[in-house]
């Protein structure tokens, strides 16, 4: 299983890549793999809308189960992955690229200190 050590991870499985002051976010190759074949990404908010720290921003949808999807940090959507509508499938292939799902402008940056390292979500999840 691969864990990428320059992002940050939720012990709800998701993780975030900072890129200046832009938040990639997805869920892990762990929970993808948890969850099976993903159908379905329901994306609630919309471009422009803030999020809380933790606050759920849609939910996953796969064979086994739904899941509820929740910011690893606060801040303001700037981009949604449209492309995940059509394939949802590239979570399962490519999670950490191809299968993000939605970018914030970060609100406040020591949240991000809270997340977990590469080395704790691998105690976390046994990999």
């Amino acid at each position: 299983m691969s864990i990428p050590t320059e992002l940050k991870y939720t012990k709800e499985h998701e993780w975030i890549r900072v890129e200046g002051n832009i938040g990639v976010i997805g869920i892990t190759e762990y929970a993808q793999g948890e969850l099976g074949d993903v159908v379905f990404v329901d994306i609630t908010k919309s471009v422009g809308d803030s999020l809380d720290l933790n606050e759920n921003f849609g939910t996953i949808e796969a064979v086994k189960t739904v899941s509820e999807l929740y910011a690893p940090c606060s801040g303001k959507i700037v981009e949604i992955n449209s492309e995940l509508g059509d394939s949802p499938e590239f979570i399962n292939q490519d999670p950490y690229k191809k299968g993000w799902m939605i970018k914030v402008e970060i609100a406040n940056a020591s949240e991000l200190d809270q997340l977990l390292d590469a080395a704790a979500y691998g105690e976390l999840t046994g990999a």
